[in-house]
């Protein structure tokens, strides 16, 4: 997708102390071909993509609408991050057809995948520090990791969240009704079977005929991203809308959805809950540890809509006031917004890449208009 574009594109592959491979793209420079080496130090900015997303997620919209390439074109060096269990992974040793691969859930993202491609990313560029911008799961995987490890504080110069996400105790996503069953995972995964969570499983099209009445086309009902984030379509770029279905969703394991579903149900930013007996075994004690985001030290800046299906207002509310460093906490002013037009909205450089480019370029640099 870049290479056609006419930008510079290169292909990594990190591999995590478990064992998975995971692609990481880089966007080194804009179209003009001028990496910019004067701005290098201060510019390179990781981006990763959300629940049952990929890199792609950055780049389907056309050049003046993708932050990938909005951000290439103002001089970043720009890599795109993924997670296991999506398009752009692999495990040394397991198949995917091996319950092994599926044997996960976001905490082994915080625990194994974002270290292992923030650390890759920094070895190559030589910088001590970076730029994120996370969506969705991509925000809570950073909240996760910088709660679990705070040395990775110092390797993050501004962290930019689009859609945050932590607790979800008032999520309005179909997800919430898995909520009910997920006191004990073992029926869920039993029911779901213990493997990928398929857009054409049959929760997905049972959903998709009580969810997308008003939805446009068949291909928007029973897609699981649209399902899950939600359908309405005033904001998306619908000549793109091939695209954007052909790459999404890049897929996830059924633990994984389990595991928001707890969140749902305990309205706790938590780890995996095991039941009480493995509970003990696994973390020492009878309930899931929490990750608690109050001691976190990075910058943060938060943006949030009212018609987010995923990230609801409440519990961004919630999140909002444990950031000990929330340097912006903006309400995107389109009451229609959602989840997914952070990625794909039609508005989505207006209303959020521009103002979050500002600060970008102006962080570091003290000036009361900047905090909110």
């Amino acid at each position: 997708i870049i290479a056609d574009k006419g930008y510079p594109v290169q292909e990594f592959e990190v591999v995590t102390s478990d064992g998975f491979v995971i692609g990481v793209q880089r966007i080194p420079s804009g179209k003009s071909g001028s990496s910019r080496p004067h701005l290098r130090a201060k510019k390179t900015v990781f981006l990763q993509h959300g629940l049952l997303g990929s890199s792609a997620d950055w780049v389907v919209n056309y050049p003046s609408q993708s932050l990938a390439y909005l951000l290439a074109d103002a001089g970043y060096d720009v890599w795109l991050g993924n997670v296991r269990g999506n398009t752009y992974s692999r495990h040394i040793r397991y198949t995917r057809k091996q319950k092994q691969f599926w044997d996960f859930s976001f905490d082994q993202m915080i625990r194994y995948d974002l270290p292992a491609m923030l650390d890759f990313v920094l070895d190559q560029t030589t910088e001590k520090e970076l730029f994120y911008v996370g969506h969705s799961q991509g925000t809570l995987m950073l909240f996760g990791l910088l709660s679990e490890k705070p040395e990775y504080s110092k390797k993050i110069k501004l962290f930019s969240a689009l859609g945050p996400v932590t607790t979800v105790g008032y999520m309005t996503s179909p997800v919430r009704y898995l909520a009910p069953f997920a006191e004990d995972s073992s029926i869920l995964l039993r029911f779901f079977g213990e493997y990928d969570f398929l857009p054409s499983n049959w929760f997905i099209r049972l959903l998709a005929k009580t969810m997308c009445r008003y939805a446009i086309s068949r291909e928007i009902c029973e897609n699981a991203i649209f399902v899950i984030c939600g359908n309405e379509m005033k904001e998306m770029n619908l000549t793109r809308l091939p695209v954007f279905i052909s790459h999404t969703p890049a897929g996830t394991s059924v633990k994984n959805m389990v595991h928001f579903a707890q969140m749902v149900l305990h309205k706790r930013f938590q780890k995996f809950d095991y039941g009480t007996n493995m509970n003990r075994q696994v973390y020492g004690q009878a309930t899931p540890p929490e990750y608690n985001v109050t001691g976190i030290t990075v910058p943060v800046a938060l943006y949030w809509s009212l018609n987010d299906w995923f990230a609801d207002p409440r519990d961004v509310a919630l999140l909002s006031k444990r950031l000990p460093k929330l340097v912006l906490d903006l309400q995107i002013p389109d009451p229609t917004f959602t989840h997914l037009d952070f990625i794909v909205g039609l508005q989505a450089k207006d209303l959020v890449y521009d103002p979050m480019m500002k600060l970008m370029f102006h962080y570091g640099k003290p000036h009361p208009s900047y905090i909110v």
